[in-house]
């Protein structure tokens, strides 16, 4: 029995939460559409509907999400994996009390964990599907391997588009390469669309439909229709501030359709299973383990 194998066994006996958080990812196919505004004001409208809320920042290389709440962490995810920080010490306390953890380089290494960091990851990810109600992930944008990995893992995801023809064809790109990969399953994930910076709720319902259309008919995926935010100059005046507009102006026409959306989160359906985050980081190990695996045949 290989090293991959071993661990993946030891992954599948660690995982065993007694209670999960709901895990949603926010993803998009092109970046700068607002993928990472509205995962930190979802954040903090769920927050104040009494849900406790954590925000993972997945995005490698950029730093949006610390920008929009203002604050700094001193230690990441790979501080937790490798260098012995315990779950309180990476979780910053952000605005209104959500949480945040900064990936930092920790998702990246996650196929050259040792087996008693894997034992020690996955009692950390138990750990936190017992303290957060809801767990944001807020992934880069695009097909690149990082990101796929969250949303093939994620029964819930949040797809984040605007009416620009590029947003359009990334967005139904992104769910294309979502629909090759291996593990990804129709039936057991929930895809949710939100038409972002649009003039008006018939111009986000009418994006919606166009890309609804195409994807059912040629990749056999129904997203579900969440809500439209509209265009709203006040969301760079709450960056300049280095707050969510949800705080910084939570009068806002696109504040309100933040809060909106969160109401329906919150009041909806959720998934039937409810793997947490802890399954989310064990389906990833068993996929980078796999890849470590067929590589190594290959060679």
């Amino acid at each position: 029995m290989d090293q991959a194998e071993q661990l993946r066994k030891l992954v599948k006996k660690q995982e065993r939460p007694q209670s999960a958080a709901r895990v949603i990812t926010v993803t998009s196919g092109k970046g700068g559409v607002g993928k990472s505004s509205i995962a930190v004001n979802l954040a903090i409208q769920m927050q104040r509907l009494g849900k406790r809320v954590i925000i993972l920042d997945a995005d490698f290389g950029l730093a949006n999400v610390e920008v929009m709440l203002g604050i700094r962490p001193q230690f990441n995810l790979a501080d937790l994996m490798f260098r012995g920080k315990t779950l309180s010490e990476i979780i910053t306390t952000g605005p209104e009390n959500i949480g945040f953890i900064s990936g930092g380089s920790g998702i990246q290494e996650l196929a050259r964990m040792t087996k008693e960091q894997v034992i020690y990851l996955t009692q950390k990810m138990v750990e936190l599907d017992s303290i957060a109600d809801v767990i944001i992930v807020d992934t880069g944008a695009g097909i690149a391997d990082n990101v796929l990995e969250f949303v093939t893992a994620c029964s819930e995801v949040l797809l984040v588009a605007t009416p620009e023809p590029t947003s359009i064809t990334d967005a139904y790109a992104l769910l294309k390469a979502l629909n090759r990969r291996a593990g990804f399953s129709r039936e057991r994930t929930s895809i949710k669309m939100i038409s972002n910076r649009v003039r008006s709720e018939t111009e986000g319902k009418n994006l919606y439909e166009k890309m609804s259309i195409v994807v059912d008919k040629f990749l056999n995926i129904q997203p579900e229709f969440l809500g439209m935010i509209p265009q709203d100059d006040l969301i760079s005046k709450a960056v300049m501030l280095q707050k969510p507009i949800s705080i910084a102006y939570p009068g806002a026409p696109a504040a309100k359709a933040m809060q909106n959306i969160a109401a329906k989160l919150c009041n909806g359906a959720e998934p039937e299973i409810k793997k947490g985050i802890t399954g989310l980081f064990s389906d990833m190990i068993r996929t980078r383990f796999r890849k470590v695996r067929n590589k190594k045949e290959g060679d």
